[in-house]
């Protein structure tokens, strides 16, 4: 074999998957599956090319194959924390949790810095019912990236689930310091007041709920429960003596 065709042996696949990671990277997914495929017969043991195509599969919604090749990959290279964490989320998305937890495990041992694994292995567990387990490495992702705003998020929607009004209050209102912006909140923090029976406060915040996100997919909602306990407050005043 000359230089000149080793040479093309060796970079070709390279190219190849170069070429695909393009087209991924503009949402040209099948085209993207076709150059992945092309480079991995040449070279069977690109870790890469395994990956790029479990990725295309997942954005297609074909999370069986997505696994399979990022099995693969894994396989090849068990050092890349997109890999483990690219698996979590396509057991999730096919509605295994359980299997989802120890690909994100994986991946934190790769990269214990890294949020967004420990949020995810977080609703793993929240999705397995597992919930106070989920509570604590919400609780734990806020107390080492406690400007991480999703952590706080989810972890008061799992309070709200769990009917621990106050507790999520709390969350809700520690989000609205970090960020005053995070009007979302607002909703929350009223269904939490409304939930313990303190209307007046549940309808303040409903306003300004209103107010910030007047087209919100909740206003129709709020809307009706403000009009709600407006008459629950009419029909339970007490009658003036005259």
């Amino acid at each position: 074999m000359t230089k000149k065709s080793q040479y093309m042996t060796v970079k070709e696949p390279i190219n190849l998957c170069a070429q695909a990671d393009r087209l991924r990277e503009k949402s040209a997914y099948r085209e993207a599956i076709s150059e992945y495929l092309s480079a991995i017969m040449l070279d069977r043991d690109n870790s890469d090319s395994y990956f790029g195509l479990g990725v295309c599969y997942k954005h297609l919604e074909k999370y069986s194959k997505a696994i399979q090749y990022l099995e693969k990959s894994a396989e090849i290279n068990e050092n890349n924390y997109q890999t483990f964490y690219e698996l979590g989320v396509c057991h999730l998305l096919k509605g295994i949790p359980c299997g989802a937890i120890k690909n994100f495990v994986k991946a934190i041992k790769l990269d214990p810095q890294n949020p967004d694994a420990i949020l995810q292995l977080g609703i793993s567990h929240e999705l397995c019912e597992e919930y106070d387990m989920a509570l604590m490495i919400y609780q734990k992702l806020i107390e080492n990236s406690p400007e991480y705003i999703k952590a706080y998020d989810h972890k008061s929607s799992l309070l709200m689930k769990m009917e621990r009004y106050k507790e999520a209050s709390l969350v809700l209102n520690q989000i609205m310091k970090l960020d005053s912006t995070y009007d979302k909140a607002f909703f929350g923090i009223g269904v939490c007041f409304d939930k313990l029976g303190k209307k007046m406060d549940a309808q303040r915040y409903y306003r300004k709920f209103l107010v910030s996100r007047p087209d919100d997919s909740q206003a129709s909602f709020v809307k009706d429960r403000m009009q709600k306990i407006r008459l629950q407050k009419s029909t339970t005043a007490p009658f003036a003596l005259v």
